[in-house]
């Protein structure tokens, strides 16, 4: 057992060769949350990491610390039963798209709306690659894949959205290209009390490669993205020279200084507002005609649900006593089977 003062990210970093292809963005991901486990205080051996089925599923055989490689899309369901049997334990959640939005949207919005004290990052690349490249819930439309040969005619989830309407505590997203802001995003998650949610733009170089090079190219990203602040206007571009206005309940991207537009015109980000309808707003922005946004959407806290269970059961007991399995079967209406 390491000293929780001693840990690195090295001790974090399992004997099993990583195998994913090269230049997947799930490489950055993974190095990303290894240099964050040893700042959290936490003892390697109170981490869990729980995946479901797909490319970033691999997660827990590279992670030095107790995990599961689950079934597809009940990664939630599992890590959910894990923090309420053992709550002292800091239990994250791996999974992608396809995996959490297709067979696992059930358990990934209700692990949410239970505000369970998960961290559950969901690598977003729109397309299942696992099963060589066949289009995913957050596919574009018009996307052409070995499924959809003549285009994708799915309206495509937003994963920020489905976790807001889902009443998540804290909401955010970022991309795999910039691992500065990535690493800011993991912490903030990490350091929430109750479900946190964070979506990564991931870039898939095999079956979806470029998906993401509006927000991710240097050349082309300040455009193109919108880096959330608490407290700060919406402003973007190379210049700091765009931002976002409300034209009646509408978002308008607006230049500053052009009609008369200034920082006090355009919409001020509340990460921490107690109604979720900005979050949402900004939840539904996509380029070319707005910013994609990049941060923290809401941060608000709630009590937990294994909080809760507990109190439920310290109340029972303080009202019954202590309970048994024989007096539980032996209670209420039975039946004697001849």
């Amino acid at each position: 057992m390491n000293d929780v003062a001693t840990l690195t990210k090295k001790d974090f970093e399992s004997n099993q060769d990583v195998r994913w292809c090269p230049g997947c963005g799930d490489y950055a991901v993974l190095a990303q949350i290894q240099k964050l486990m040893p700042t959290l205080g936490i003892a390697r051996e109170n981490f869990a990491f729980i995946s479901g089925i797909g490319c970033s599923s691999r997660f827990p055989y590279y992670m030095e610390t107790y995990g599961m490689h689950s079934i597809h899309g009940r990664a939630p369901a599992i890590a959910s039963g894990l923090k309420l049997a053992r709550p002292e334990l800091s239990v994250w959640v791996v999974t992608g798209d396809g995996d959490a939005l297709a067979i696992g949207g059930n358990h990934f919005i209700h692990a949410m709306r239970r505000n369970i004290d998960l961290k559950i990052i969901l690598l977003n690349n729109r397309i299942y690659g696992l099963t060589k490249g066949q289009y995913s819930p957050t596919s574009e439309l018009g996307k052409k894949t070995k499924t959809t040969p003549h285009g994708s005619i799915d309206r495509p989830f937003s994963p920020v959205a489905v976790a807001l309407g889902a009443g998540a505590t804290f909401v955010a997203r970022t991309v795999d290209a910039d691992q500065a802001h990535m690493a800011q995003v993991l912490k903030r998650a990490a350091e929430h009390k109750g479900t946190a949610f964070v979506e990564i733009f991931q870039n898939c170089i095999v079956f979806n490669d470029g998906a993401y090079d509006a927000i991710t190219d240097k050349s082309l990203r300040d455009d193109a993205r919108l880096l959330l602040e608490h407290g700060k206007p919406l402003i973007y571009g190379k210049g700091r020279d765009k931002g976002v206005r409300l034209r009646g309940l509408e978002p308008e991207a607006v230049a500053l200084g052009e009609g008369g537009v200034s920082e006090a015109d355009l919409v001020v980000h509340d990460e921490a507002a107690e109604h979720g309808g900005l979050a949402f707003f900004l939840s539904q922005f996509d380029a070319p005609a707005l910013p994609v946004p990049l941060g923290v959407f809401r941060a608000v806290s709630a009590p937990t649900y294994e909080e809760m269970t507990l109190q439920l059961h310290a109340d029972a007991e303080a009202r019954k006593g202590r309970g048994t399995l024989a007096g539980l079967f032996n209670s209420g209406d039975t039946w004697t089977i001849k």
